[in-house]
């Protein structure tokens, strides 16, 4: 009996640790470019196929334009940054990877001007001096990894295309920072529109 109190007592304490850990962490509201066809389908089946290989989380194909901190603000935030908006075009550079959770493997993309003024139109709308600093590229894998992996995956991965067409924007509430699966996973939507084409 007292052995299983034990057992019971060191689960409950280390869930309750977990959700304090986690109850710590600030919220933020990230600012997604999701993609057009034929992209979005590639990207969904990439992520999807080493999400299973990896044991990583599944998560919407994105490329992240900025970071805030109001939720509140969200849709008003989208309808004055997308106001006039049209579909956004962003050039493929390469297949990447890095030792932080957020950017083990990913496409980096080209920064240009029309990706600097919808970052600087929502970080006006938000009227928030968030610290966000613009590097667009869209993820394939949040997981810890050895570099001899991420490199030879990096390596391995081949893009059908040379440019990706981007057609919504998309609030999303996250923790901040995201360091885990479990971070991903609790991602929410709060607001979308569609740009215009």
């Amino acid at each position: 009996m007292e052995v299983q109190f034990v057992k019971y007592w060191i689960v409950e304490n280390a869930r309750g640790q977990r959700m304090c850990a986690s109850s710590m962490k600030k919220t933020a509201i990230a600012y997604w470019l999701i993609p057009a066809e034929p992209a979005r389908s590639f990207f969904e089946r990439t992520i999807v196929d080493l999400a299973r290989r990896y044991n990583a989380p599944v998560f919407e194909p994105h490329m992240t334009i900025y970071v805030g901190s109001d939720p509140v603000k969200a849709e008003e935030v989208i309808a004055k940054a997308v106001s006039g908006c049209r579909l956004f075009q962003a050039k493929v550079l390469k297949v990447c990877q890095t030792d932080e959770f957020i950017k083990t493997l990913f496409v980096q993309f080209g920064l240009d001007r029309k990706l600097r003024q919808l970052n600087e139109m929502i970080g006006d709308a938000e009227q928030n001096s968030s610290d966000y600093q613009l590097n667009p590229h869209l993820s394939l894998l949040y997981r810890k990894m050895s570099p001899l992996a991420r490199r030879q995956l990096a390596n391995s991965i081949k893009l059908p295309f040379s440019e990706v067409t981007f057609e919504s924007i998309k609030a999303i509430r996250c923790a901040s920072p995201t360091q885990n699966r479990a971070d991903v996973e609790a991602w929410r939507v709060v607001a979308a529109k569609a740009l215009s084409g």
